[in-house]
């Protein structure tokens, strides 16, 4: 993977309370870690001697849409033209569930169009994220 061409961005509901953003944000990362693990930078050791876990080697930024922005993203992301990228998404299901069994049992029983979500992070061919995302503002 080339870094210099690839482009990850998180956007964000900006209705959402302070905490349901930092919680959207960190899950949403640490999903982003599981599926592009080749983004995460090496440890890196301080002049002290202590070793600092790696990063990612690019910046990510947190963009602002609402709940309708969100989904028409994902509805884009599900096209053929845009398959090679990652698309990750937060639901209020998800948000909603205490824990995982129970998110699997009731993602099972709901239809896409009853998902709210409160973010989605896409990663990959930098024109491609930045033709999907570049209209948006960051989130202050």
């Amino acid at each position: 993977m080339d870094l210099q061409k690839e482009k990850c961005v998180m956007i964000l509901d900006e209705r959402l309370p302070v905490g349901l953003i930092a919680n959207t944000a960190a899950i949403l990362g640490i999903t982003l870690g599981k599926m592009r693990p080749e983004a995460v930078g090496a440890d890196v050791t301080d002049k002290t001697g202590n070793i600092h876990p790696g990063i990612i080697e690019f910046p990510v930024p947190i963009l602002k849409g609402d709940g309708d922005c969100i989904r028409n993203l994902r509805e884009t992301l599900y096209q053929p033209e845009f398959s090679d990228l990652t698309a990750i998404d937060f639901s209020d299901l998800a948000q909603g569930c205490r824990t995982y069994p129970e998110f699997i049992q009731k993602m099972s029983g709901a239809e896409e169009t009853d998902l709210a979500y409160l973010g989605i992070a896409i990663c990959g061919s930098k024109k491609k994220v930045s033709k999907l995302t570049g209209t948006l503002p960051l989130l202050r």
